[in-house]
């Protein structure tokens, strides 16, 4: 069975085949070919959408059926992961083929697509905000809960504050780390072309320089980014190195028997401990020295234990999910594939359309039916958007090819 590498997971090379020669250390060696698409990705990243919006809409109920509540990590590493994955990809190719300059030019045309999405995002929010504060009977929980008490008072100063990443309502704070991740993506390229793993060795050391100095960004009027990205960035750096081929060099480390292993090990043992945060009694069965060496697991600096957890998971994921696994190309992957293709418009849709749920549901003091039926209608919304984004991508590349068409036969005939 061959498996193309996300994570370094692949095959040998065909019997008789020629062996490969090594790469050099400053040519990247993609881990999918150009041309190729990876579904696994597109799969992975829909499922950690539909995650992400089942988590925001129904934080304390339907975050049972995801992965949030039975381990260190969750959806938001995979989905910062892929994107760091995807990013080198597409626009590593583009640097190393057509030079720095042409590549960071889209590198930032992107950038620029994510924060209007984010203010788009955050003016649709801030709108949803203000209605049901009008019409429910509880303003003040809504306004608190969401954290924009400041900006009712003073909205001017606070959309400012808006506009400079530093202001954000509750679940706002992935796109702002996306911002200032892919801004620096064109450093990661140009440190890659020097030495391929140089990237991650530095990635590495702002991290260990984070935990030492407390390195972080601030938000107004007083608070920490809640994904810091002096943390992050080690997470969406080591997916960018695995796109440019540290991947296919994990392999042999990553198909042994042994770390499959040690990867379900760590998996049970992280459940266990998670359990003991809503079970209390099982608190004692854990020793005290374990507990005082890995707590706290703290999520806005990205504990290691969460960087560990995820590359668990991955490493059984991608066991049961190789890329030639046919069920990829079947109707019920379908959904997940279109919205992971489509990541940046479903994000967005998929935070504002989970407020409104979250209000329906506080507002109607909905019990698990409800709580499952808003969960199930939103992600099927989600899907509907994606497969609308679907047909207008191929209507407009219907109409290019037949204005191509024409421009060549009035050419011929001229």
């Amino acid at each position: 069975m061959r498996h193309s590498p996300i994570l370094g997971i692949h095959g040998a090379p065909a019997d008789g085949a020629a062996p490969v020669s090594a790469p050099s250390l400053t040519t990247p060696n993609f881990a999918v070919a150009k041309g190729e698409r990876e579904l696994r990705l597109d799969f992975f990243r829909g499922l950690a959408l539909w995650l992400i919006y089942v988590d925001h809409v129904s934080p304390d109920l339907l975050t049972w059926v995801t992965i949030r509540n039975y381990g260190f990590s969750d959806a938001a590493e995979v989905f910062i992961f892929i994107s760091g994955f995807t990013a080198a990809l597409v626009y590593g190719r583009a640097t190393f083929e057509a030079g720095f300059v042409i590549g960071t030019a889209r590198v930032l045309r992107r950038v620029w697509q994510i924060y209007t999405a984010h203010l788009l995002l955050f003016l649709v929010l801030m709108a949803e905000i203000a209605f049901v504060t009008t019409v429910s009977e509880k303003p003040a929980f809504y306004i608190q809960e969401m954290e924009v008490g400041e900006f009712f008072k003073q909205p001017g100063s606070e959309v400012i504050q808006a506009l400079l990443l530093r202001f954000r309502p509750l679940n706002m704070d992935i796109l702002p780390l996306y911002i200032v991740l892919m801004a620096f993506l064109p450093l990661v390229l140009l440190l890659a072309r020097l030495h391929r793993d140089l990237p991650l060795a530095l990635s590495a050391g702002l991290y260990v320089l984070m935990l030492r100095y407390d390195l972080h960004l601030s938000t107004y009027p007083d608070g920490f980014w809640s994904f810091n990205p002096y943390a992050w960035q080690l997470l969406f750096v080591f997916g960018a190195w695995c796109a440019l081929g540290g991947g296919k060099r994990l392999s042999p480390i990553l198909n042994s028997r042994f770390v499959f292993g040690l990867a379900l090990t760590y998996l049970c043992a992280a459940f266990f401990v998670t359990m003991t945060w809503y079970f209390p009694s099982l608190e004692r069965l854990i020793p005290g020295w374990v507990a005082g060496l890995i707590y706290p697991i703290n999520k806005t600096d990205f504990d290691i234990l969460r960087f560990a957890h995820f590359l668990a998971l991955a490493v059984v994921a991608l066991r049961f999910v190789p890329d030639d696994w046919a069920e990829l190309r079947s109707a019920w992957a379908r959904p997940l594939i279109l919205c992971g293709q489509y990541s940046l418009q479903i994000f967005a849709v998929g935070v504002a359309l989970s407020f409104a749920g979250y209000a329906l549901l506080i507002e109607l003091d909905a019990g698990f039916v409800l709580h499952a039926v808003v969960g199930a209608g939103g992600i099927l919304i989600l899907y509907s958007i994606a497969r609308v984004f679907t047909w207008y991508k191929w209507a407009m590349s219907g109409r290019e090819r037949a204005t191509a068409n024409m421009s060549k036969l009035i050419a011929q005939s001229s």
